[in-house]
């Protein structure tokens, strides 16, 4: 870590999320217009202005380091160190007046994610890790549970809609009927409670880098293990997450590739 400038991208990274955080509040107490981009998912000017706030304080902290973010796309090239930004991962919660909506600022170098912030101003969360230096909530330093026998886990799904298509969807209701309980909590917040114990599982067959990236960095410091479906690290393609406790991890990746 001495010999790469995380520090100093971790600092641009948490100060860029509360940048992005004062748009943010802004528009949650002014309300904002609706568009629908051609994939059929909601924008509005929130997305676009907290974005544009964290790019400018983004670029100038890594001067080499191209952004790729959900608003504008990448400046820059893909190789070398590359800025993940979502800047308001949940806007149909946002649109619909739920908290569950956040930023997400995550730095990949070479392929490899090596810190993420995960900033949910209206809920009232912001977390963040950097490789090495374990997993922090609102300056409190979390980890996963050390739950490893299924009857005894909490799962919670989020998008599954490409799951429910094959034979996975039997497995993961083989799974529910196995754990002590299933929730729903869906976009930042299923991530955060594993982060800090307060689950052991998150399934999704439906997300984009730009979605988990912050994620998987936070869950991983804090103990836990984050991979795609098929237990593959992630990279600029993922589709779908698997993260959770080592142990309850494990006995999921086991079941999904038995199916």
């Amino acid at each position: 870590m001495n010999d790469q400038p995380w520090d100093v991208a971790l600092k641009a990274a948490r100060d860029a999320a509360e940048a992005a955080a004062e748009v943010i509040r802004h528009y949650w107490l002014r309300g904002v217009q609706v568009e629908i981009k051609s994939d059929a998912t909601p924008v509005t000017i929130a997305d676009r202005e907290a974005e544009q706030a964290i790019r400018a304080v983004l670029a100038p902290a890594l001067p080499g380091a191209a952004i790729y973010g959900e608003e504008f796309g990448l400046d820059g090239s893909r190789d070398g160190l590359l800025w993940l930004v979502d800047p308001l991962d949940g806007t149909k919660s946002f649109v619909r007046r739920t908290p569950f909506f956040s930023t997400q600022i995550a730095l990949m170098h070479r392929g490899e994610l090596v810190l993420g912030v995960s900033s949910a101003p209206v809920y009232g969360e912001t977390m963040w890790a950097c490789g090495g230096g374990g997993a922090w909530l609102n300056g409190e330093r979390v980890q996963v549970a050390s739950t490893a026998d299924l009857s005894q886990a909490s799962i919670s799904t989020g998008n599954v809609k490409t799951l429910t298509a094959d034979a996975r969807w039997q497995v993961l209701g083989a799974m529910i009927r196995d754990s002590n309980r299933i929730r729903g909590y869906g976009d930042f917040c299923h991530y955060h409670l594993l982060a800090r114990g307060g689950l052991d599982l998150v399934i999704e067959s439906d997300v984009n880098i730009l979605d988990v990236a912050a994620l998987a960095v936070i869950v991983r410091e804090a103990g836990g293990v984050f991979t795609d479906l098929e237990g593959r690290g992630l990279t600029l393609e993922t589709q779908s997450v698997l993260a959770g406790t080592p142990g309850i991890h494990a006995k999921a990746l086991t079941r999904f590739r038995e199916s």
